[in-house]
């Protein structure tokens, strides 16, 4: 059973400024070093029509897994993210968004539009669901993936923001 959620966040940064920014190795790596997580960047690609895939891994180890999870889980976990920011019309883009777990622990994917704002920012809106496998816990860990990302996807886009401003 999956859990679906929705975040809507807002900033001063224009569509086609975090367009630029998502093509950008250093804007990648400096939102990696940003995180608590041990993560890699697999790769970063730029097609000519300015769609943007990037690819991020996401190791952690069984010993800061929470105790219910690591019951049930033996191994170390690798959490592979693979994101894809294309334009879509009128200065706006949509972005697909698909998570895995290793060992068939879970998945998730996500369906995002980033639109312009009457005052030259733009909006953020994200679909998501999230699965999780794991006996008697996965319900309460697609709530609480949940709600983390509610969290987490407003500041990735602040983190952006101040990203720009500091690099552009």
């Amino acid at each position: 059973m999956s859990r679906s959620f929705d975040v809507l966040t807002e900033s001063p940064a224009s569509v086609e400024q975090i367009h630029a920014a998502f093509g950008r190795e250093d804007y990648w790596l400096a939102r990696i070093a940003a995180g608590a997580a041990d993560t890699t960047l697999d790769s970063l690609e730029v097609d000519a029509e300015g769609t943007v895939t990037v690819l991020t891994t996401q190791h952690l180890g069984r010993h800061i897994l929470p105790g219910m999870v690591a019951k049930f889980v033996h191994t170390d976990v690798k959490i592979v993210q693979s994101e894809t920011w294309r334009p879509d019309g009128d200065r706006q883009m949509r972005g697909q968004v698909s998570v895995s777990a290793s060992g068939g622990l879970g998945s998730g994917r996500a369906e995002t539009w980033l639109a312009p704002t009457d005052d030259g920012g733009s909006q953020l809106r994200s679909a998501f669901k999230v699965e999780v496998k794991i006996p008697l816990v996965g319900r309460k860990l697609e709530k609480s993936i949940g709600a983390g990302l509610a969290e987490g996807i407003p500041e990735m886009l602040r983190f952006t923001t101040t990203w720009i401003i500091e690099n552009t």
